[in-house]
């Protein structure tokens, strides 16, 4: 997530619903609450202390397994009991007085960087360099900064709060973290809260639904003298390209499609027999997603007709389509009104945060939003640059605003005993 723009201004939204109002006001009233969010300031050192330890444990794509293992000791350290399910997720609960809803507090184990990448964080006055230092090892460390103050200033919740450190929410992981969560774990979730890139000043309304296929084109192939007058497998794709280039999308909701990657052929001088491209498309809207891929994958069954009728042959001895579904992370909307949003909106006016993004974008918590959970990502705080690549960097400006942000957020969400009720509703 992006640094805010120099000047940026204030999101104008309808102010927070009364009821919100009155818990945020009534928890910024206690002592405990007071010196709960000076304690998180205090220790932005021990934060960061443990996003550097996590980033120097690898978690490349489908392995988040040593980092998982470490995180879930991180956790058991402050007294909860880590368990890591069938998929690979740490999970962690915080128990409350009974009966109240369940809020997860997420973040991703998963990095987009393949094993062997030299994870070791090093610092240059004031930035810490490493692959992963940001996204997402500065989330985790915001969860584990929210247990220590809980258990440090004994505060006693109405509902829980599950602890979850997720795999699979980069790139082809295609959330099947989130996923197995909310489809096969059984658990009963009534909110979800991802903490994700570092900007504070952000919260997400919707979730960017997303579907990715790999498009496989296969022909004969040939000499591109000898055999001239085959249909090219490479020149069969370029077809299809051109017609997803000319594809019309809707601005509102944003909907977008590309061609990411392109690769075929054997030699300059071969007709090609194989090629093969991967496509994303997103939308903000769940219905465009689906309308866009209506129109977009009868176009490389038009384009693989017409090369082969070119030359005169027919898909049984030309060139074959193949479609291979590799990913989709379903979106939606929320109202306004929602518990989640609000109760981030009513802390982020206690804590003088300003809130100048207020949108959508694709992370754990787009599984939860389809599913119609309370949901939403904030940031862990700091700045950081060159997410996804190996100079990325992280700088602990105002730090420690992410963890409080989290934390007042949550104790909104699942009310503390004594003094709030929780907002955010049980769904069964």
């Amino acid at each position: 997530m992006a640094d805010n723009p120099v000047n940026a201004k204030p999101v104008e939204l309808p102010p927070v619903l009364d009821h919100v109002q009155a818990a945020v006001d009534t928890l910024m009233a206690q002592e405990v609450v007071a010196g709960a969010l000076e304690a998180i300031k205090r220790d932005d050192e021990k934060t960061l202390a443990d996003q550097i330890a996590l980033t120097e444990v690898e978690a490349p794509p489908f392995h988040e397994e040593e980092r998982a293992k470490e995180f879930a000791r991180r956790l058991e350290e402050f007294g909860l009991t880590a368990t890591i399910d069938p998929e690979g997720n740490v999970l962690a609960r915080r128990s409350g007085t009974g009966n109240g809803p369940t809020l997860v507090l997420a973040a991703h184990l998963d990095s987009v960087f393949p094993a062997g990448t030299d994870v070791k964080v090093r610092k240059e006055g004031n930035r810490y360099f490493a692959p992963g230092i940001s996204d997402d090892t500065r989330g985790l460390a915001a969860l584990l900064q929210v247990l220590r103050t809980l258990e440090e200033k004994q505060i006693q919740t109405v509902g829980d709060i599950l602890f979850v450190g997720s795999v699979g929410e980069e790139g082809n992981g295609d959330l099947r973290g989130s996923k197995y969560l909310f489809n096969k774990s059984g658990i009963a979730i009534d909110g979800f809260i991802s903490v994700d890139g570092v900007n504070v000043n952000r919260v997400l309304r919707g979730a960017t639904g997303s579907k990715r296929y790999r498009v496989h084109m296969d022909g004969p192939g040939g000499h591109s003298w000898n055999a001239f007058g085959l249909p090219s497998a490479i020149h069969a794709m370029g077809r299809a390209i051109a017609k997803v280039g000319d594809v019309q999308t809707k601005a509102d909701p944003k909907t977008t499609f590309t061609c990411g990657t392109i690769k075929g052929g054997t030699t300059v001088n071969s007709i090609a027999g194989h090629c093969e491209m991967e496509l994303d498309m997103r939308s903000a809207g769940a219905n465009e997603l689906d309308e866009l891929e209506a129109v977009m994958l009868p176009l490389f069954a038009e384009a693989v007709k017409e090369e082969n009728e070119r030359w005169g042959y027919t898909e049984e001895d030309g060139i074959k389509l193949t479609l291979e579904p590799i990913g989709h992370r379903p979106g939606g909307m929320q109202d306004d009104s929602v518990s989640v949003l609000q109760a981030a909106r009513g802390a982020m006016g206690a804590l003088d945060i300003p809130l100048y993004g207020y949108a959508f974008a694709s992370t754990d918590h787009n599984v939860a939003v389809n599913k119609g959970v309370p949901a939403t990502t904030l940031g862990g705080g700091g700045k950081e640059g060159f997410n996804h690549n190996v100079k990325e960097w992280y700088e602990p400006v105002d730090a420690y605003q992410g963890p409080q942000l989290a934390f007042l957020t949550s104790l909104v969400l699942v009310g503390v005993a004594g003094v709030t009720e929780p907002i955010l509703e049980r769904r069964a």
